[in-house]
């Protein structure tokens, strides 16, 4: 089935971005919007586009009804959801197949099993993928982690199997503090997710956080773009990533991407997927902790190591399409990927507001994401992120002197923006000498 028409069913960056693939493989993108981002670029630049709703999410783009409304006015013959809102929705996704509007993603099944992070690690076990020791799915009451936790050894993370963002997560590193945390976590992931189930893993001390993208089709053929290093976070959340994760040795870069398609193929996955893992440098071991139904935000990094556009191969699967072959995928030099938000460097508080003046970075391979613009107000109601600012260069230190370029180039006032920040990092000894882990932020910044 070819697809003619695309709804975006998204906002912000990443609808803009969905909107110039689609456009450039010849197909018709509609947007929709909500009445606070009437006046965002990808409304202007669409063929065709659809109010659905005042400004909280729940009133646009999480209405479901509002959304398969806006598809069938369109006559959208297909749905892109990008990354959040209803992206790993599987109520969504089996409207859209009962509607008879293809949905831009994996298949209700599989995405229905690695939803549950629980489940999704008891199906990696069985598949031969190496998980972090911890609990066989879903723990029982309090009394079961206390002796999981004796057992497996302290220090232990709880997690909520519904869980997102680093909410419904408590590390615990002494028994007299596990029942506090797994109370506290749990009565978050209910108020965040409406489900209560924890599971607990063993904490790795210092573990880097390094992903693999994978892209499957329809005939049980699936290929990796390599593998991002994700580690520089705050509070679970990515501020930057790269990609090739540069501590790697190769035979454990392989074994890796193996795992990942290996993995992929064990599903029956279909669409662009990211397999997460924690990564132990001390003993070189790598555990699979979850896999991401969806696009990632930092998808860009991969495209620009690959010089593969993994939207359009999106797209391109769910309209038919066999993949193409791992070894036309060739991997070459090193990308970096900073995310700007609208938050005080200082404290990461929220920085909403009107940019009174914007002057994105140029120059050969420097890439940025962005839908804001000079005069463009950024509403309060959504992700803070409003752009990723993207380099590519022939090795990590050069790409790191480039980063440094274009941030200087960046210019966003009126509001405040992580810019600083990032520039901060790249010229950190310790960023530059790789010498860091996920907890670093938390320990320095």
């Amino acid at each position: 089935m070819e697809i003619k028409r695309v709804l975006i069913a998204n906002r912000g960056e990443i609808a803009l971005r969905a909107l110039r693939t689609i456009q450039e493989m010849g197909k018709e993108a509609i947007v929709i919007y909500s009445t606070a981002d009437k006046d965002a670029l990808y409304v202007r630049y669409a063929d065709a586009s659809i109010c659905i709703g005042p400004p909280r999410s729940s009133d646009s783009y999480l209405n479901i009804p509002a959304i398969m409304t806006a598809a069938q006015i369109s006559e959208a013959d297909a749905i892109f959801p990008g990354y959040g809102f209803l992206s790993e929705n599987q109520t969504f996704v089996e409207i859209c197949e009962k509607e008879n509007i293809k949905f831009i993603g994996p298949s209700v099944s599989a995405m229905a099993l690695m939803s549950d992070k629980s489940k999704a690690k008891s199906f990696m076990m069985r598949a031969g993928v190496p998980v972090v020791p911890g609990s066989d799915g879903a723990l029982k009451d309090i009394e079961e982690a206390r002796k999981l936790a004796a057992q497996i050894g302290y220090p232990v993370i709880i997690k909520a199997a519904a869980g997102g963002g680093g909410r419904g997560m408590r590390v615990v590193y002494q028994e007299e503090d596990l029942e506090k945390n797994f109370w506290s976590a749990e009565s978050e992931a209910i108020s965040a997710f409406g489900d209560g189930t924890m599971y607990m893993e063993k904490y790795i001390l210092s573990p880097r956080h390094i992903e693999v993208q994978i892209i499957g089709d329809n005939y049980g053929n699936v290929v990796h773009v390599g593998e991002r290093d994700c580690s520089m976070q705050r509070r679970h959340q990515k501020l930057i990533e790269e990609s090739p994760a540069v501590l790697l040795d190769e035979k454990t870069r392989e074994k890796l991407h193996d795992t990942a398609v290996k993995a992929a193929k064990a599903i029956g996955y279909s669409g662009a997927g990211t397999f997460e893992f924690l990564y132990d440098k001390t003993t070189n071991d790598f555990y699979f902790i979850e896999m991401n139904t969806r696009l990632q935000v930092e998808h860009c990094v991969s495209e620009m190591i690959s010089g593969i556009d993994i939207i359009e191969w999106m797209i391109r699967v769910a309209q038919g399409e066999k993949l193409l072959e791992q070894d036309e995928i060739i991997l070459n030099g090193h990308a970096i990927e900073c995310r700007i938000t609208a938050e005080d460097p200082k404290s990461f508080v929220p920085s909403p507001g009107k940019i009174t003046r914007y002057i994105a970075p140029g120059g050969r391979n420097v890439r940025m994401d962005s839908h804001i613009y000079q005069d463009y107000s950024v509403p309060p109601y959504y992700d803070s992120m409003i752009g990723k600012l993207v380099v590519h260069a022939q090795t990590r230190d050069k790409a790191i002197r480039k980063m440094k370029v274009a941030l200087d180039e960046l210019i966003i006032q009126g509001i405040k923006t992580t810019t600083n920040f990032h520039k901060t990092m790249m010229e950190n000894d310790d960023f530059i000498n790789n010498n860091y882990d996920t907890n670093y932020l938390s320990k320095h910044y």
